[in-house]
């Protein structure tokens, strides 16, 4: 196979304690929380030539469980909402990108596009918006819904709701503010688009009250593996955070995506597969290993079986803990990664207590635990055989895990010739080797018809 002439992308993908879920527990965690903390962590993955930062998030507290919820710090409760974050970062960094998760389940489309725009224009072309669903049944409750939104229903609004955003990040051409003072004339009319939109599920005239950013609109970002996520990312996503563990998952997943988009007339070079890692990194082998069995050694029962419970969308408190894996119904949650893990457990013949041991760091995502060559060598060959075009990096403490990964793995891959060196440009769409998109075509009959 010819070596590809790309080199990968990587996101640091931060959550506050580390993404292992006894991370807060370890005596090297920093478990700080506040703007100072997420300021260094951004800082330090930009002067490793970092393509983002990713936050996650969620819109409830975990009550089901509170015993179990109590005990870790992955329950919901998160120091910032990731926008407000996002634009505070914007000013004290300059060329990494800045993805942040907001679920079109329980938001509104003008609102989103507004937020993620202004978060583009401050950080002059730096902004991603992660599309997710919603399948935390708690989270309906705070949104006036007295029950989990159905899978197929969820993913019907996520459809609108992305054309909805993309069409309003397309109210403006890029010259459309000549500000002209001898003529009077602050912006041009033929350069202003009027989406007015009319959907099942949304109701929006537009245009966006905000002008064009650099990057021409943020980078679209999406997570779903089911069939229905898969042809909403092959028609919208432009970066897909995936999910695969083994190496002949990763390529098949990404071939599958890849050869959907001509489907929806797009090439794949418009879409970046980039599956989380959880790398656990030592100088040896039996250093990486020490390091992980020390996290493993501080998750408590209860915290393992509440968050596969919650992982699999089944309640797992009345089976054995060392017993397998019972048969489960299909769920309104998250199908694609209850699969995965079902996987996981059928192939490998794992106890409740294994599966559960198996995703306290990496949650279902590719867990590796080795040397800095070794790290580099799955990196290379899951990048070489097309199962990724790069990978968001979860740190499983903070800040050693993004530190040991920087020091230990980066100069593994620059040696390699597999990593920059320096920025290719200053928007996240140049880094990421994205094309700047077009204004899309709108029917000049609409403005007339709005006025």
């Amino acid at each position: 196979m010819a070596r590809r002439d790309q080199k990968i992308k990587l996101g640091a993908f931060l959550y506050f304690t580390g993404h292992h879920v006894a991370a807060w527990r370890h005596p090297k965690a920093d478990t700080g929380i506040e703007l100072d903390d997420y300021v260094a962590l951004a800082r330090l993955a930009e002067a490793a030539k970092f393509d983002t930062v990713f936050l996650a998030d969620g819109v409830a507290v975990k009550l089901k469980n509170p015993e179990a919820s109590s005990r870790q710090a992955h329950s919901g409760v998160t120091p910032f909402e990731p926008i407000t974050l996002l634009s505070a970062l914007a000013a004290t960094t300059r060329n990494i990108g800045l993805v942040a998760t907001a679920s079109s389940t329980f938001s509104d489309p003008f609102n989103l596009a507004r937020q993620f725009a202004s978060l583009d224009r401050l950080s002059k072309g730096r902004a991603g918006w992660n599309l997710v669903t919603s399948t935390d049944p708690e989270a309906a409750y705070n949104f006036s819904h007295q029950q989990q939104v159905l899978h197929a229903d969820r993913y019907e609004r996520a459809e609108e709701f992305a054309d909805v955003v993309l069409g309003l990040w397309d109210s403006w051409d890029d010259d459309a503010f000549p500000r002209d003072r001898d003529s009077g004339r602050y912006f041009d009319p033929d350069k202003l688009h009027v989406l007015d939109h009319h959907g099942k599920h949304f109701r929006v005239r537009g245009p966006l009250n905000i002008p064009r950013s650099p990057q021409g609109r943020p980078v679209l970002v999406q997570a779903g593996a089911s069939d229905t996520g898969i042809d909403l990312a092959a028609r919208t996503a432009e970066v897909v955070f995936a999910a695969q563990i083994t190496l002949k998952e990763a390529t098949g997943f990404y071939a599958r995506l890849k050869d959907r988009m001509a489907s929806f007339g797009r090439r794949p070079e418009e879409l970046k597969v980039m599956p989380g890692i959880f790398p656990v990194v030592g100088r040896t082998q039996a250093e990486a290993e020490e390091k992980f069995e020390e996290l493993q050694s501080l998750i408590q029962p209860e915290v393992g079986l509440d968050l596969l419970s919650k992982m699999i969308g089944v309640d797992l408190s009345g089976y054995p803990l060392d017993g397998p894996v019972p048969e489960l119904p299909e769920t309104n949650g998250g199908k694609s990664r209850q699969n995965l893990l079902l996987d996981l457990a059928r192939r490998e013949g794992l106890t409740i207590r294994q599966l559960y041991l198996r995703i306290a760091g990496a949650r279902g995502h590719w867990q590796v635990v080795g040397t800095p060559s070794h790290v580099a060598d799955v990196l290379e060959e899951r990048f070489e055989n097309y199962g990724a075009d790069g990978f968001n990096v979860m740190s499983p403490i903070k800040p050693g895990g993004l530190t040991d990964f920087i020091e230990l793995v980066i100069p593994e891959l620059r040696r390699r010739g597999l990593f920059r060196t320096e920025y290719e440009g200053s928007t996240l769409r140049e880094n990421l080797g994205l094309a700047r998109p077009s204004v899309r075509a709108h029917d000049p009959a609409v403005l007339t018809a709005a006025e």
